[in-house]
C-alpha cells in the first residue's frame, strides 16, 4: 500500500504540497456514501481498510497535459486495480500490494543505448523536475478513470539513455518476486511472468508518454504501480506497465505479456478505439468510475481516448483494425 517512510527516490522538497490542495481524509470518508452507492462492486476494500497517504511530492502543474473531466476519487483509484501480480481481483492489489517492498529499487537499462547499466531509481529520477499531468485513464474492460499523476516525460529519461539508430523500440519489464508478489506464485496464473510490455519509439518519445512515481501529489501506492509506472493515455490501461525494473532498447518488436496471452483478443498497438470491438464485447462505450447499478455512468468512447490531435499522426496510413 502507501509507502509510509519517505523513500530514498523522492526528490528533496522545500515545502510540502498544502492538504488544502487535494481532497484531505475527512472529505474522502463524507464522500464513502455516495461511492458505495455509486461503485457496487465485489471484493472492493471499505473505506475503514483504505491505506494513509504516502510523502508529498514536489511537481509542476501542467494545464497543458491536463483536462477539465472531474476527476476520479482518490480511494477509487487506489482500491479499484488490475495488478495480477497480486490476485486476479479488483481489490486484490490494495490488500496484498504492501508485502512488496520499494526502497531500495533500481531499473535496469540494456540494449541499444549509449548508457546501459543497473540505475538506482533516485539517480534515474534526480535531474528531473516532477509534473503533474491529469490524464484519462481507459481499461480495455471499458471502464474509465481520470488521475492526477505526478513523474516525468518518458522522453526526457529516453534522451539521457542515449539510445542509436538501431533502437526502434522500448521493452519494459515488472518486477519477478513470486515472495512479495503472491499472483505470480499461484497455481492458477496464465501469464507466463515477468509482464512484459512494449512501445515503438515514437510512440515512447511522444510528449503524452509518462513516467508517474506518484498520484494525487504524493507517491505511488503499491497498488498502483510503484515506485514508477508508465502511462500512456492514448492506449488501452494494460500497455501502462506497472513497477518497472527493466527498459531495454532494441530492434525488432518486443514480445508483450497480453499479446502473448490471446493475441486475438490484445494486440500490441492497444490503441483505444470504439471502432474495434473487444471479441467478447463493445469498446463503444465506456463505464467511468465510480459506476454502479444505480448509476452506470456509461460515456461514448472517443479515438485515441480523446488523445488523436497529439497521436494519430503516429498512425498515419496504418489499418487500425488490423493493427490494434
Amino acid at each position: 500500500m502507501f509507502i509510509k517512510k519517505r523513500p530514498s527516490w523522492a526528490l528533496p522538497h522545500s515545502e510540502v504540497t498544502p492538504e488544502s490542495v487535494y481532497l484531505n481524509r475527512r472529505q474522502f470518508m463524507s464522500g464513502t456514501v455516495a461511492v458505495a452507492a455509486g461503485l457496487s462492486m465485489p471484493g472492493l476494500l471499505s473505506a475503514a481498510e483504505l491505506p494513509v497517504p504516502g510523502e508529498a511530492l514536489d511537481y509542476v502543474a501542467m494545464p497543458g497535459f491536463s483536462t477539465d473531466e472531474k476527476k476520479t476519487p482518490f480511494e477509487d483509484v487506489i482500491r479499484y486495480n488490475n495488478f495480477y501480480e497480486f490476485g486476479t481481483g479488483k481489490g486484490d492489489p490494495a490488500r496484498y500490494a504492501d508485502e512488496m517492498s520499494v526502497d531500495p529499487w533500481s531499473v535496469v537499462v540494456e540494449g541499444e543505448c549509449g548508457r546501459p547499466g543497473e540505475y538506482a531509481l533516485e539517480d534515474l529520477l534526480k535531474p528531473h523536475e516532477y509534473q503533474e499531468r491529469v490524464y484519462r485513464l481507459r481499461c480495455v474492460e471499458a471502464w474509465s478513470m481520470v488521475i492526477p499523476w505526478i513523474g516525468i516525460p518518458l522522453a526526457d529519461i529516453i534522451k539521457r539513455l542515449e539510445p542509436n539508430s538501431r533502437a526502434k523500440y522500448v521493452y519494459f519489464e515488472t518486477l519477478y518476486d513470486p515472495d512479495q508478489m503472491r499472483g505470480q506464485r499461484s497455481l492458477f496464473s496464465t501469464i507466463d511472468w515477468p509482464y512484459q510490455e512494449g512501445l515503438r519509439m515514437d510512440e515512447a518519445m511522444n510528449e503524452l508518454s509518462f513516467l508517474a512515481v506518484g498520484l494525487y501529489g504524493k507517491t505511488m501506492p503499491n497498488q498502483n504501480g510503484a515506485p514508477i509506472r508508465l502511462v500512456v493515455p492514448w492506449k488501452y490501461g494494460f500497455k501502462s506497465i506497472k513497477s518497472i525494473v527493466k527498459i531495454r532498447f532494441q530492434e525488432e518488436r518486443p514480445k508483450t505479456t497480453w499479446e502473448m496471452l490471446a493475441p486475438q483478443e490484445y494486440g500490441f498497438y492497444a490503441n483505444v478505439n470504439p471502432e474495434v470491438d473487444h471479441p467478447r464485447w463493445s469498446q463503444k462505450r465506456e463505464r467511468r468510475l465510480p459506476s454502479g447499478l444505480l448509476s452506470p455512468n456509461w460515456m461514448e468512447t472517443v479515438k485515441f481516448n480523446g488523445y488523436g490531435e497529439q497521436v494519430a499522426d503516429l498512425y498515419k496510413g496504418m489499418d487500425l483494425s488490423k493493427f490494434y
